[in-house]
């Protein structure tokens, strides 16, 4: 049985209703954070499912030197405390460094370990001892099952919470596979797993000097992770993707976002009135 995780105010993740983590892959601006942030909020509010935002003040893993990052630790903070209060909305966000736990976790609701960071021990154990709770990202090059190390270190620390993401596994050069055996591998582990379809869409370092992505294969991805049984839904969304200043290849357009969502919702609903055994990846 997986334990349900407890975020911000009464949202709850890995019950039978699917949640949805969304909001863009970087703070661009104040303004369009908000926007972002009520918008992404409305859809979830008008399916039903439990919402945190997500965005990221920094950037620290871009293929290029000039890649833009963000505003930065203390102005993306700021921002994402205002998210917090104006939208009244439970938040995300990534660290990179031991150093910027305290100030984040004074903020956020949510702390997100990066998946090439997964493995960091004292990164995982200042997460975990900060008492938010922590989605770790799988790495790319890690087996689903290796991720027991991973859940290890943060039940040592003593985390009030843990997410599994799943999101793609290095295949060849420049390319991701999800392998959907290893949603119900990572549910195995007793916590809720986290789909995060935009960034399984990646073609790393395929662009000329930026990843480049497939995001026709957002909708048709999530609903075979909700088929398995992935208990939240990480979604990157943007108004105007094309003219993003991070994963403009990947990220979904705001408008399909409603789409998505009912998507996942309904064969959500269609595994479990069918067999809820299945969907909790327990064998029959």
């Amino acid at each position: 049985m997986k334990r349900i995780v407890k975020v911000g105010d009464g949202v709850e993740l890995g019950g039978a209703t699917p949640g949805l983590i969304a909001g863009p892959c970087v703070i661009e601006s104040r303004e369009h954070c908000l926007l972002m942030a009520r918008e992404a909020a409305a859809v979830a509010r008008a399916a039903g499912v439990p919402f945190v935002f997500k965005a990221s003040f920094d950037k620290a893993n871009r293929t290029s030197i000039s890649s833009y990052r963000g505003p930065g630790l203390e102005l993306g903070l700021e921002i994402l405390a205002e998210v917090r209060e104006a939208v009244g909305v439970p938040v995300l966000t990534d660290v990179h460094g031991v150093d910027q736990v305290a100030a984040v976790a004074a903020v956020v609701d949510v702390i997100q370990i990066p998946a090439f960071l997964c493995r960091q021990t004292d990164l995982l154990v200042a997460a975990a001892e900060s008492g938010r709770p922590v989605n770790v990202k799988k790495g790319q090059f890690l087996a689903p099952r290796d991720m027991r190390h991973v859940v290890g270190k943060l039940e040592a620390a003593g985390a009030t919470g843990i997410l599994l993401t799943e999101r793609g596994t290095c295949f060849g050069y420049n390319d991701l596979v999800v392998d959907f055996k290893g949603l119900s591998r990572l549910a195995d582990l007793g916590y809720p797993v986290v789909f995060d379809v935009t960034h399984s869409l990646q073609l790393p370092g395929a662009g000329d000097g930026e990843t480049a992505g497939e995001r026709r294969f957002a909708e048709p991805l999530a609903r075979a992770a909700a088929a398995v049984g992935a208990d939240v839904f990480f979604v990157e969304v943007h108004d105007d993707p094309q003219n993003a200043r991070s994963d403009s290849a990947t990220q979904l357009p705001l408008g399909r976002l409603r789409g998505l969502v009912e998507q996942v919702v309904a064969v959500r609903a269609a595994v479990l009135a069918a067999s809820p055994a299945v969907s909790q990846g327990a064998e029959t």
